[in-house]
């Protein structure tokens, strides 16, 4: 995964430069999540790999979901990826390209696992302490883990904080070792 994402980062970086330019952003944001999905899809993925299947048409299949005022575009965006071999990266790319706005719109992402559901309240507290310890707009990905016992886990960028019943003890348990 780290190195998929690496060969990515340039592409992503590369098409937001050219999206914030053309004040495109969104529709590019569209494109790449109707990309991504396409990817994913296994007959998608089979003509992708074909080495018989030249790059123009799996170029043009691929663009065939996308809306018809970026298809032109999009389609010399994909020839670059497929003549360099990286249509494989349309997941990566769109997650990056998804980063790189969250950045410049000052948002945040913070994955979120609970032993158990959050109430309404419980969501607010944390997005407003996250929004005050980050300095951004805080978006809550939310999953219960009953195996956490108690408490929760939060990741947000390069903070990870482990209030888990779990994590206590496994800490506690590495103090008396």
């Amino acid at each position: 995964m780290a190195e998929t994402t690496t060969i990515a980062r340039p592409y992503a970086s590369a098409i937001f430069a050219l999206a914030s330019e053309k004040g495109t952003v969104d529709a590019w944001s569209t494109s790449l999540d109707i990309l991504a999905e396409q990817i994913q899809n296994d007959k998608v993925l089979s003509l992708v790999k074909n080495p018989l299947i030249d790059n123009e048409t799996t170029v043009d299949i691929l663009a065939a979901g996308v809306d018809d005022a970026q298809k032109a575009v999009v389609k010399q965006y994909l020839t670059v990826l497929a003549d360099n071999n990286r249509l494989l990266l349309l997941e990566d790319i769109a997650s990056l390209f998804h980063k790189l706005c969250d950045e410049v719109n000052q948002v945040m992402v913070a994955k979120v696992t609970t032993a158990k559901a959050l109430t309404a309240k419980q969501k607010k507290a944390i997005s407003s302490a996250l929004n005050k310890r980050t300095g951004r707009d805080v978006t809550l990905d939310i999953e219960v883990d009953e195996q956490l016992l108690g408490g929760a886990v939060i990741r947000a960028g390069d903070l990870v904080i482990d209030g888990s019943a779990l994590g206590k003890l496994n800490r506690l348990a590495s103090v008396m070792h």
